[in-house]
This record gives structure tokens, sequence and C-alpha cells, in this order.
């Protein structure tokens, strides 16, 4: 219950306050919402097969983020921050899809 009541106080002070990205944090903020989904994901799966612990899922969620604004970050300064952007979308939405698929497999038994 305390999850959902967090997201939605989440969302009413985001309507509300209508927070702004600035310039330099923008091309972050994509990768890092992949990267937050692919712990979720992996978060939803730990629990459907009886391992989650809230620590691992903590931990995943934040390095997720960092390595992945890190990697981009990178990709910046050396002049390939594009490519580097698509390799970690891709790399995180195969996780993801895979997540998905375990996933399903828990709900409807296929």
């Amino acid at each position: 219950m305390i999850p959902i009541l967090g997201l939605a106080v989440g969302v009413v002070l985001g309507l509300l306050l209508d927070p702004s990205v600035p310039l330099w944090l923008q091309p972050y903020l994509p990768i890092a919402v992949v990267a937050a989904l692919d712990a979720v994901f992996g978060g939803v799966r730990a629990r459907f097969d009886r391992i989650f612990d809230a620590k691992v899922f903590v931990v995943s969620f934040v390095s997720n983020v960092v390595v992945a604004g890190l990697i981009v970050f990178l990709g910046d300064q050396l002049g390939v921050g594009a490519q580097l952007s698509t390799a970690v979308v891709v790399v995180l939405g195969i996780r993801i899809f895979g997540n998905a698929a375990a996933i399903r497999r828990h709900l409807f038994r296929a």
C-alpha cells in the first residue's frame, strides 16, 4: 500500500509543481528511465520467483541508473554518445523483455 501511496503523491506533486529538467541533464533522462524500468521489472520477476530482497532491489535500481548514465556520459565525452545511448537501450531492453517474459510465464503459466 505504501508504494502505491508514494506513487500517487509523486504524480500529484509532479503535476502541481511542473518540474523542468535542466538542458545538460536531458540526454541522460531517457537512459535513466530505461535503467530504472529494468530494475523494476527485475524486482517484479524476483518477487514472482520468491527471491525478492528490498536491499538488492534498491542497490540494483540505483546502480543501474548510475552505470547507464556514466556510460552515456563517457560516450558524450568521446563523441559517440548517440551510439553508446543506443547500446545501453538495446541491452536494457533485452533484459526488460526477458524479465517481462518470465513474469508472463508466472502469471499465465505459459
